[in-house]
């Protein structure tokens, strides 16, 4: 690869590109339509519905493989995007904001799922395998990065906004809008600074799928050793994070009299925008590192633990309440840490099912499991916490991550995979 098309130029905002629209749509939406007077119900059912078309991409992920590049892909849904955020902020003045924002939400979800199947086949195609496990960190830690953009520093400007104007919907339209205009500079750079490669690689003939039908891409997908177990794996793993990201929020800016923390908007945007992005940048990079050093079947276990132990942070809160906002910063910084080392693992199984001839395809397959088991739990959760309370609500999470973490124990995988081979080590 020449230099100039360094992995280090692009890896990072491509990343952003896809990790900002996704925290907007399925975080951020949680916290705006929270302030703006929707109920806790209506969120879990809404927004857990526009995880679908992540859920469904796989539909279409083909469509993408064969026509066109996936930089000309990654390039126009990220534009789509910019637009529909623009459009989000015009609209939430409206009295009817709730159905019309939630349709433009959807809108930009399909171009995010579309924008997520050209970046990963991107990664896959120009990658080695070798620098595909080393950059896992870095790549993991700048989608979530973005996300932590999105709840930290977007959710700390409409915080500011709504004290600064006095009137929540003015605040979160000028926030939604300054959202497109990050999204258009970040759409800009990429589309300067990822190189053509695609059309100038003769390779592509090869990993690229022409000469098959979409029927025979899902079907070899199928065939795949343990496809049972490893769908099961997938769809249960983040059982318990797809509640927690739903309800978080909600319990932390809630009155203590409901059993929240009763943080502020801007208080719940600076906890998960200062040490919350630093540790998890940290604890991202870390897991890159030692699955690259020693590959992922040493790892797998400590890092499955390392995402879901820190949950019992969370129970603490809500049963004992504490008046100190420095156990809610220890709880975050130890939640952000695991996650961004924890899930690293999680994405290089992904990989290890995806690899063939088809990897863009079934990536995007295995990705689209992963959203539906974001999807239909996060769909219940608002039910479940109002009927539980937030103390058992946050005791049934921590108990729904026990399924995957068994499962996972079953999968068979080579142990050194996504480990640097000697010849990479000395280079």
């Amino acid at each position: 690869m020449k230099k100039d098309n360094s992995p280090w130029n692009w890896i990072p905002t491509l990343n952003f590109a896809s990790g900002l629209p996704y925290a907007i749509i399925i975080s951020v939406s949680v916290i705006m339509y929270k302030n703006l007077g929707i109920n806790n119900e209506d969120i879990g059912i809404y927004t857990s519905l526009l995880y679908l078309p992540w859920v469904i991409k796989p539909l279409w992920s083909p469509f993408i493989d064969l026509y066109s590049t996936k930089r000309k892909w990654f390039v126009s849904m990220q534009l789509l995007i910019s637009l529909a955020f623009l459009i989000v902020g015009l609209t939430i003045p409206l009295s009817n904001f709730f159905v019309i924002s939630l349709a433009i939400f959807w809108v930009a979800a399909f171009a995010s799922a579309s924008n997520d199947v050209a970046s990963d086949g991107f990664y896959l195609v120009v990658l080695e395998k070798e620098q595909q496990s080393f950059f896992l960190g870095i790549r993991s830690t700048f989608y979530r990065l973005s996300m932590l953009t999105g709840n930290g520093l977007i959710v700390v400007i409409a915080g500011y906004l709504e004290q600064e104007y006095g009137d929540k919907q003015k605040a979160w339209s000028y926030t939604m809008i300054v959202v497109g205009l990050i999204m258009t500079v970040i759409t800009i750079y990429n589309y300067f600074s990822t190189a053509n490669i695609e059309a100038k690689m003769a390779v592509m003939k090869t990993v690229s799928i022409p000469h098959k039908s979409f029927g025979e891409v899902f079907a070899t997908f199928f065939q795949k050793k343990q496809i049972g177990l490893v769908l099961a794996f997938i769809l249960l793993f983040r059982l318990g994070e797809s509640q927690l990201l739903k309800m978080l929020t909600p319990f932390l800016i809630d009155p203590i009299s409901a059993g929240g923390m009763g943080l502020t908007t801007q208080d719940v945007g600076v906890i998960y925008g200062t040490f919350g992005v630093l540790s998890l940048t940290i604890g991202g990079i870390i897991g890159g590192i030692v699955i690259s050093r020693d590959g992922l079947g040493k790892w797998m276990l400590p890092m499955i633990l390392a995402m879901h132990l820190p949950i019992i942070g969370f129970i603490l809160l809500s049963h004992f309440h504490p008046g100190s906002v420095f156990y809610i910063y220890a709880t975050v910084i130890a939640e952000q840490f695991g996650y961004g080392f924890g899930f690293a693992a999680f994405m290089m199984y992904l990989i290890y099912v995806a690899d063939g001839e088809s990897k863009t395809s079934h990536y995007s397959i295995a990705t689209g499991f992963m959203a539906l088991g974001m999807m239909l739990p996060g769909m219940l959760s608002g039910f479940i916490q109002e009927y539980l309370g937030y103390g058992n609500f946050f005791i049934w999470v921590f108990l729904a991550t026990i399924p995957g973490l068994i499962l996972s124990r079953f999968l068979i995988f080579p142990t050194d995979f996504g480990k640097k081979s000697a010849q990479e080590k000395t280079n």
